[in-house]
């Protein structure tokens, strides 16, 4: 997918040249999972996979501020009328478009009608955040046809709103954020309290594998819900020995190995989690900027380790995809990524080695799980552009 097929998807549907074309990445997180709702750290890094968007003026004279948008990877086209955008949650790729242009004019932002096509090649279904890729894209779009100078930081906390409000997914900000703030070649050191970041550099040498077991199991969301809950419970006893704390991110290791006697078993593993996690992003941001390459690996295991044990949210088939690239040529480190109960493991790998890399993933899951499942290589890309 490229400018030049969201021009063409464009004029065969609106019948003229778009006069704005945006793009913007999908995500995958290098480490530092279940962290955000902590007010932790995370490292994220956009992809080299995206939803473009074209948009232009309307064709015809109407007295509403209509968004014509057509979906190219749906054929399907919807109407928002700006002014009445409709209900939220009516569970349609269409909640993500007017959640975006809603939050935007919220802002204090007037968008200016338009028609508007978009497409993209964010694999779906594989935890690498599309729905952020098309509200960044979509969101960048409607700001720029109506002459509106773009904050991609005040983007990002649109579509944030976006999902919370209109898609019912009470997300993070790491998606958006990294979407509309990424830069090639780097990944992100991102503080989900301040929102303060910072970029650092991938080796040119390595690349970004994303494994997508094919699977996502059905207790997700009740399961994240109950994490969140865990960890606030936490946060109230820990507050007994260390006072003053507004969330896990304010308990250092030590603090917490000296305090988590009281809590129950799950509430101390949920927390012991979160808080060691955190302490490995800074050692993975450290390693990754003196190129301390060995140092990457033993913290990818120790982070999918930790989700696996103490927070549980990994599964048969995200330990499988992680012990078989422990095997596989040009591995640098591995780890599940995202949620968890399926989804997606992130893997660092020697460029040279990726095809090697790929063929036995493939090859050993196939025989452990009976499918086949889907490797996407990939560089760090750069955020949300007008393209």
């Amino acid at each position: 997918m490229n400018r030049s097929d969201a021009v063409l998807g464009f004029q065969q549907t609106f019948g003229r040249a778009p006069t704005v074309v945006t793009r913007a990445p999908g995500r995958v997180n290098l480490i530092g999972e279940h962290t955000d709702y902590n007010d932790g750290f995370v490292m994220p890094a956009a992809i080299g996979f995206a939803t473009w968007t074209a948009m232009g003026p309307l064709a015809d004279v109407d007295s509403r501020r209509l968004l014509r948008v057509f979906a190219g990877n749906k054929s399907e086209q919807v109407e928002i009328d700006l002014d009445h955008p409709g209900p939220p949650l009516q569970r349609h790729w269409s909640d993500y478009v007017r959640g975006i242009a809603v939050e935007l004019e919220r802002d204090g932002h007037r968008l200016a009608p338009g028609n508007a096509w978009f497409a993209g090649d964010v694999p779906d279904g594989a935890g690498v955040s599309s729905s952020a890729a098309l509200e960044m894209s979509v969101g960048l779009a409607l700001l720029t046809h109506s002459g509106i100078a773009v904050d991609p930081v005040k983007l990002a906390l649109a579509g944030q709103r976006a999902e919370h409000h209109f898609a019912g997914t009470k997300c993070g900000i790491m998606d958006e954020f990294i979407s509309s703030n990424g830069r090639a070649g780097h990944a992100l050191l991102l503080d989900c309290r301040s929102l303060e970041f910072r970029l650092l550099p991938i080796p040119d040498s390595l690349r970004l594998v994303i494994c997508d077991t094919g699977v996502k199991h059905e207790l997700a969301g009740g399961e994240y819900n109950a994490r969140r809950a865990q960890c606030e419970e936490g946060v109230e006893f820990l507050r007994t020995y260390v006072p003053g704390i507004r969330a896990l991110r304010d308990v250092s290791p030590a603090q917490f190995a000296h305090s988590c006697g009281g809590l129950s078993d799950v509430v101390r593993r949920r927390c012991r989690h979160v808080v060691s996690e955190i302490a490995r992003v800074a050692d993975f941001a450290d390693a990754l900027e003196s190129r301390d390459l060995a140092r990457l690996g033993p913290l990818m295991h120790a982070s999918h380790v930790s989700l696996r044990d103490d927070y549980e949210v990994s599964c048969e088939e995200l330990d499988t995809l992680v012990e078989l690239a422990g095997n596989a040529p040009g591995t640098v480190g591995a780890r599940m990524t995202g949620g968890g109960f399926g989804g997606c493991t992130v893997n660092l790998v020697e460029a040279s080695k990726t095809a090697a890399f790929q063929a036995v993933i493939e090859a050993g899951y196939a025989q452990a799980t009976g499918h086949r499942p889907r490797v996407f290589v990939t560089e760090a890309a750069a955020g949300a552009s007008v393209a």
